[in-house]
């Protein structure tokens, strides 16, 4: 059966379970949360749409439902209060990371997980070594949206319709994440190709860093209007989860460990990946430039440095 569980039932984890309900992948979804009233409410408002929706199954549940569940999405963590440093945040959604990890391994569960709680790489490394469960089986939602941005704006900017452009943003998700543009493609023809038919500005190498600019602050944007993101997450975890629950072996820039691929080791960013049923079953290698090598190696060195600062809080 394939049975989804969510980890956090706030905006994330809601709007996630309502665009799940509506894609028809999941037979059952189950809301969890440590507000279980919170859990029940969201779990019974969707419910009354279940005449609207693909049949599917929709409860509230506990920490039991892991055992049986094909799918784990932890979208569950705490938000930033004024005053307190990012470091003291990490602290905090790490601290709610093992300890939803540890009650997976007490049901003995065999799903794949899939994190969502930010600072979203530094969690997934987190939960890879507090879980007896193979590395691959753990992924991060990573880049997948960022990619989607990259790809809407490359969209408006050559009047291309989006399933035509091809695009991915690699490394951290967060400031050092960067567009790999040698793996940019628009109608079947890379960038460099493409560009002299295209005509729509007067300088790529300065469009491109606007539109690189874009991607990275586009959340910022979004929280300032209205004070979080989650339509564009939940329809990225609806594509992450269609690949493993349908077993599609899709190339997405999920977050995963690292264990010498593009020469770097023990930490999780996004890469192209193969995802199926299993989680990742394979690391694509790209040939990368040299600067986005350059590029890669320094978000993995920016999250190396905030896993030491996190380990020196213990």
């Amino acid at each position: 059966m394939r049975k989804v569980s969510i980890v956090g039932a706030g905006s994330v984890g809601s709007t996630f379970a309502f665009a799940l309900a509506k894609s028809g992948l999941a037979e059952e979804i189950v809301l969890i949360d440590k507000n279980h009233e919170l859990a029940l409410g969201q779990a019974l408002d969707l419910a009354h749409g279940l005449p609207f929706f693909p049949a599917v199954k929709i409860k509230a549940g506990n920490s039991s439902d892991y055992s049986d569940s094909s799918l784990i999405v932890i979208t569950a963590g705490v938000a930033q209060k004024p005053g307190e440093t990012r470091l003291q945040l990490l602290e905090k959604n790490a601290a709610i990371v093992q300890d939803i990890i540890k009650e997976i391994e007490l049901q003995n569960s065999k799903a794949v997980i899939v994190m969502v709680t930010n600072p979203v790489d530094i969690m997934t490394y987190v939960a890879t070594k507090n879980s007896k469960l193979p590395k691959t089986q753990i992924i991060g939602s990573g880049t997948v949206l960022d990619s989607a941005r990259l790809r809407y704006f490359l969209s408006s900017h050559c009047s291309v319709d989006v399933h035509n452009v091809h695009a991915y943003v690699l490394g951290e998700h967060g400031d050092s994440e960067f567009a790999a543009w040698s793996m940019t493609h628009v109608a079947g023809m890379p960038m460099s190709q493409y560009c002299p038919l295209c005509r729509s500005c007067a300088d790529w190498q300065v469009e491109r860093k606007k539109i690189e600019k874009q991607v990275r602050d586009s959340a910022y944007h979004i929280i300032g209007y209205k004070g979080a993101t989650y339509y564009g997450i939940s329809m990225a975890l609806v594509r992450i989860s269609s690949a493993i629950l349908r077993g599609e072996k899709s190339v997405l820039t999920v977050s995963t460990f690292l264990n010498g691929e593009y020469g770097l080791k023990d930490v999780c960013l996004s890469v192209p990946c193969i995802v199926s049923n299993k989680g990742v079953s394979r690391i694509i290698e790209n040939k990368l430039t040299d600067e986005e090598i350059g590029l890669l190696t320094n978000s993995a060195n920016i999250l190396k440095k905030s896993l030491s600062q996190l380990r020196n809080m213990k």
